[in-house]
């Protein structure tokens, strides 16, 4: 039996995956705007979730707001809030200005090329932005293809001239004017001034987008995708860039469908083993950082709807270096962990979770396909996944 099946260790586990959280940097984007000015397509763009997923994910903050936690709540890479009742009649900015203003690292105003009635949005950013100027604010101006409809969006794209910096002024240039006239219908720059007139000393910077997905029509379904990241690259605090770009790395190089439901998963269990690393935490029988591993087994075996025993958790755990936590009734049981008592930190504690999440993943995969992994075939994955886990940190945090 295993200690955390006992309810004092549990709440043990609990706490010091809560302690892990606090300390962790994980991104929180707070999406400020009406309904239907594309805040969830943001999400589902940043994240790959599904739009069930990102619908059937939120929870209430405040009587205005609701929180989403990718991939999900024990294991965030990043959290998205979104103020809902925007345009509303009695919407009060008293209780997020308390309870999200705080919290939130980016502010990320999403509004409608169309729309001009953004009275509502304009008064409590401006509550907002008084509240913390520190705090940086991206403007995304959706949907332009309402102002030509039944029209394919231009190519190639009119704002690729703008691409080097042209959306952190609140003009557009003369060049800028050229190029996008010479593309979309007079009315979208027409449009865009007026917004950027509306929202002037509001925002840090800006960025044209159009997020209308597969069944759209539109050739390209994701339009401004790529300066929309950008944006939001450069305008988060760099300690909290990285879970981000790990995000958008692992997914780019994932197409089985399979492995990208997986990929977030181990993703964020690693995430949070390496923030656990690095803050101080007693050693117990468990350590919190083995508990989270531990507990990214049972979670892909969930997701590969194979069964998981205590016996087969000690047997491939040992056979790809002990990095799971198995407690079988012994105190003694992290002896059989290699590297305890040498300087975790959080680079390793990443590689070990991001190499055992795969390593479990594939023995799953085999396993369904009839297949008993042998002793070697297991540590050749591990090994080759410790490696990937380890360049994988190291190219992040040089892009942070």
């Amino acid at each position: 039996m295993s200690a955390y099946d006992d309810h004092s260790s549990t709440d043990e586990f609990d706490q010091q995956r809560r302690d892990a959280l606090e300390a962790a940097p994980i991104p929180l984007l707070w999406l400020f705007g009406k309904t239907g000015s594309g805040k969830s397509s943001i999400i589902r763009l940043l994240t790959g979730a599904s739009e069930a997923e990102v619908g059937n994910g939120f929870r209430p903050q405040t009587k205005t707001s609701m929180q989403f936690d990718f991939p999900d709540d024990q294991t965030p890479i990043a959290r998205f809030l979104d103020t809902r009742g925007i345009g509303e009649a009695g919407y009060d900015a008293t209780a997020d200005l308390k309870q999200i203003d705080p919290l939130a690292h980016l502010m990320i105003v999403t509004v409608r090329l169309t729309d001009q009635a953004t009275d509502c949005l304009v008064e409590p950013l401006r509550q907002f932005r008084q509240a913390n100027p520190h705090r940086k604010v991206l403007l995304a101006i959706s949907c332009l293809h309402d102002a030509y409809p039944g029209e394919q969006h231009p190519t190639p794209d009119p704002f690729d001239l703008m691409s080097a910096g042209g959306f952190s002024d609140s003009k557009i240039s003369a060049s800028a004017r050229e190029s996008i006239l010479s593309g979309f219908p007079d009315e979208v720059l027409t449009l865009l001034e007026s917004k950027l007139k509306r929202f002037n000393g509001l925002v840090d910077a800006w960025v044209p987008i159009d997020l209308t997905g597969e069944q759209s029509g539109f050739s390209e379904e994701n339009f401004g995708a790529d300066r929309l990241k950008k944006q939001i690259l450069n305008l988060l605090p760099s300690a909290y860039r990285h879970s981000l770009r790990q995000i958008d790395d692992l997914h780019q190089s994932l197409l089985d469908a399979h492995q990208r439901v997986c990929a977030p998963v181990i993703l964020g269990h690693s995430f949070l083993a390496a923030s656990a690393a690095a803050i101080p935490l007693p050693w117990v029988d468990i350590p919190v950082v083995l508990a989270i591993q531990s507990r990214l087994a049972y979670k892909l075996a969930g997701l590969n709807r194979q069964p998981l025993d205590a016996p087969t958790l000690a047997r491939v755990s040992a056979t790809i270096g002990g990095q799971v936590a198995v407690q079988l009734g012994l105190r003694g049981a992290l002896k059989m962990i290699p590297w305890v008592g040498m300087a975790v930190n959080s680079a390793a504690t990443f590689a070990y979770t991001y190499a055992m999440g795969w390593a479990w993943n594939w023995y799953f995969t085999k396993i369904s396909q009839g297949h008993l992994p042998s002793d070697e075939e297991l540590r050749n994955v591990y090994a080759e996944q410790l490696k990937q886990g380890e360049s994988f940190w190291k190219r992040s945090k040089e892009k942070s």
